[in-house]
């Protein structure tokens, strides 16, 4: 044979192997049909084949499709598999065109003749009648009135809406517009010219996703795009998953409007809740291509001038505004009652610092929009789609975790509102001694006759400090983790009205705010009070909240309180709350390497490289950590902006949340654990040396809280001390710094834990 010859040979063999890689492939539905009757899972395919388990979701939902080599060796994976587990006879005439069968050739990875399958219509089956839904909110962070009741739906035994009528509480299906003279959505789910488009961070062979980042979500899920996405300047919307969907709108109004359909959202987090709104984060570019401003002029109440074209065509167009009007979080919304469904769309301004730096860490600074996609996607999966502040959203998981009303049948059999139990259903007043000065019932009120629990300000006496303590070489902060959130676990706190007593008898199983004298006791000066806030001694009767009180009946104290505000109706509100951020709170720090399974050594060494393992990742964390500290904040929400007159009510106080009762409970169970903790300490020679907050400064021989940490014979913690570890109520390292730089502060009157965190 000729050179030639062999060259030919040689060139038609290789064109036989680029065809087979790009041969064709089962339907997605077949390709995880095989897998699952092979008993395989993703992650060994995914290992067999070098790629992220995510990749394969990606490419049995089709989203994506494997590229060479890998495509090759998948095509041949799934070809084996259905010689071993061929397709039932009964369905055989049900299954979609193989891939590379005629069809509407939509591209979808960029390969010449490559085609997306027909994906599901979005239609109604998006948001379920499972519940009274409310109008969008006037309130930030809060909701409004509830539109009429509804009941659910027949899957969940009860009466279904009467046929051929729309169910309340459902948004339009997608083949079609509930809107005169605007274009109905096409088969995608997106408005009419948002096509599905391959993006650089498409979840293919080798596409990386954000740890903890959920995998492609399969055809028919009820909000296919996921709960955000983040809008560029190239008029490509990142979703959480890793995709991109094209968005021709170029103006807020026609944003709007196709973010209604095209399947953005999230499902509610109990049955009797709604469903998450679409949000939509944009980018500076992605600002300035829809012709809003990079700055906002009004410094004071950071919202758009009414008269600004953004805002006076959605008003035109038959849309409205909450009362915060068009600022960083803007929430635009029609009355249930023009269509009989919720229309709410959530929009996030980035340049004008919608994530806050000090509670995301940075994170819009540090990842592209496909990384923020993600990132954002993952604190929604694992906490709620972002409506607004860390500390709104703290809040707005409280209800969204224990909804307030619930869909009931009354005498005449029709449906009307009735309260969750377990829940805060109404807005009530607090106690007087509860409530801030602003309030109404603290008009006229004894300055002393105030509920004062609040978080540990304290430092030692400099002059209590032992030569022994002196001769130690460093000082070691310790921070409780996520400590707000432990001290919600399992607390007991009031949910109805409170009621006043006087002369009761102490319960420490009664939520309430409670008149006793506790300076009596007698407390070692080398550690703080347990009592007060600034750890000094109680001068004479003052009120607490019930862990307070608890707390010195446990250390042995009588307790005879002189009256009380109670509140018999109780329960753990704050458990769902508490699990949810827990788990979100663990898993993240997972992603990061920090685990609950390591050792103390190997737990501080992977503490100290967490922050760089990921940027995003961190930034989640952050916001988690911030969202536990601005939930509990904002049960007393203060009155904000000069429109406020003393003595006046203010819009927070029509919130069934609001409940300044409830976080003086969590503060002063937060400190109490605290406190208990450092007696035990003390027990084993160790005093601290100031206390703020969650986190605690002892004087140590080491630099590591390993040379100060008492253990058992055996070297297990010591019963009841702080231990090192990741979950919450244990603690880390917050930083250490030489014994005389703590000691120069706290003779100077400042407080060496505000300042050991290097």
């Amino acid at each position: 044979m000729s050179d030639a010859e062999n060259a030919l040979f040689a060139a038609v063999d290789a064109l036989v192997e680029q065809a087979a890689a790009h041969g064709e492939l089962p339907p997605p539905a077949e390709r995880r049909r095989l897998r699952e009757a092979a008993g395989l899972t993703r992650q060994q395919v995914a290992g067999a084949l070098d790629v992220s388990w995510q990749a394969v979701a990606a490419w049995e939902s089709g989203r994506a499709v494997p590229r060479p080599p890998k495509r090759a060796a998948y095509a041949r994976l799934l070809e084996r598999l259905a010689e071993r587990h061929p397709q039932p006879a009964a369905q055989g005439g049900a299954s979609r065109p193989a891939e590379g069968a005629a069809g509407d050739g939509k591209r979808t990875d960029g390969a010449p003749g490559a085609r997306e399958e027909e994906p599901p219509t979005a239609g109604a089956a998006t948001e379920r009648a499972r519940g009274v839904l409310a109008d969008a909110p006037d309130v930030p962070g809060t909701y409004g009135a509830d539109a009429s009741p509804v009941p659910r739906t027949e899957r969940e035994g009860a009466a279904a809406p009467p046929s051929g009528a729309p169910a309340p509480g459902r948004r339009p299906a997608a083949g079609g517009s509930d809107r005169p003279g605007k274009p109905a959505a096409d088969r995608t789910g997106t408005a009419v010219g948002a096509v599905a488009v391959p993006g650089p961070a498409q979840p293919g062979d080798d596409a990386q996703a954000l740890p903890g980042a959920g995998p492609a979500r399969p055809a028919g899920a009820p909000y296919p795009a996921g709960p955000l996405v983040v809008l560029d300047g190239a008029a490509l919307a990142h979703t959480a998953d890793g995709g991109t969907l094209h968005c021709p709108a170029a103006t807020v109004t026609e944003l709007v409007e196709w973010a209604l359909g095209a399947g953005i959202g999230q499902e509610r987090l109990h049955r009797h809740g709604r469903d998450a709104d679409p949000l939509v984060v944009l980018t500076e570019a992605a600002a300035e291509r829809l012709g809003l401003p990079a700055r906002l002029t009004d410094r004071r109440n950071l919202r758009l001038p009414e008269d600004h074209p953004a805002v006076r065509d959605l008003l035109a167009a038959g849309w409205r505004l909450t009362r915060r009007g068009f600022g960083p979080w803007a929430r635009v919304h029609q009355p249930v009652e023009a269509h009989g469904t919720r229309r709410c769309v959530q929009l996030a301004v980035l340049p004008w610092d919608a994530l806050d730096p000090r509670a995301w860490s940075d994170l819009t600074a540090l990842a592209t929009p496909g990384e923020l996609a993600r990132a954002l996607g993952t604190y929604a999966t694992r906490v709620l789609t972002p409506r607004g502040s860390t500390a709104v959203n703290g809040l707005e998981l409280m209800t969204a975790l224990r909804p307030p009303t619930r869909p009931v049948r009354d005498a005449t059999g029709g449906w009307t509102s009735g309260p969750v139990a377990g829940s805060l259903a109404v807005a009530v007043d607090p106690a007087p001694p509860e409530a801030p000065d602003e309030h109404p019932v603290a008009a006229g009120r004894d300055p002393h006759d105030v509920l004062d629990e609040e978080a540990y300000e304290w430092v030692r006496d400099p002059d209590l400090l032992s030569d022994a303590e002196c001769a130690l070489p460093h000082a070691v902060g310790l921070d409780v983790n996520m400590a707000f959130a432990a001290a919600a676990n399992r607390l007991r706190v009031g949910l109805g009205a409170p009621l006043h007593t006087d002369g009761p008898r102490f319960d420490p199983k009664l939520p309430g705010a409670w008149y006793a004298d506790l300076s009596g006791i007698a407390t070692d000066p080398r550690l703080p009070s347990p009592f007060t806030p600034t750890g000094q001694r109680p001068t004479g009767p003052a009120w607490y909240a019930t862990p307070t009180l608890a707390y010195a009946a446990e250390l042995g104290h009588p307790v005879r309180p002189l009256e009380a505000w109670l509140r018999p109706e109780a329960g753990p509100y704050l458990d769902p709350w508490y699990t949810r951020l827990r788990d979100a709170y663990l898993a993240t720090m997972a992603d990061l390497g920090v685990t609950k399974d390591l050792t103390d050594a190997d737990f501080l060494a992977a503490m100290e490289r967490h922050r760089g393992a990921d940027p995003a990742t961190a930034g989640v964390l952050s916001a988690i950590k911030a969202t536990v500290k601005g939930g509990i904040g904002k049960l007393r929400e203060r009155p904000q902006g000069a429109g406020h007159r003393p003595g006046g009510r203010w819009p927070a106080l029509e919130r069934p949340t609001w409940r300044p009762d409830i976080r003086a409970a969590v503060i002063a169970q937060a400190r109490t654990n605290m406190h208990r903790k450092m007696a035990r300490m003390a027990a084993h020679g160790h005093f601290p040396l100031a206390v703020l907050s969650d986190c605690v400064v002892y004087p140590a021989p080491g630099p590591s809280p390993l040379d100060l940490l008492p253990r058992t014979g055996d070297g297990a913690p010591a019963p009841g001390v702080f231990r090192l570890g990741v979950s919450p109520g244990m603690v880390k390292l917050e930083g250490a710094r030489e014994l005389w730089w703590a000691a120069e502060l706290m003779e100077q009157g400042h407080n060496p834990a505000r300042h050991i965190k290097e």
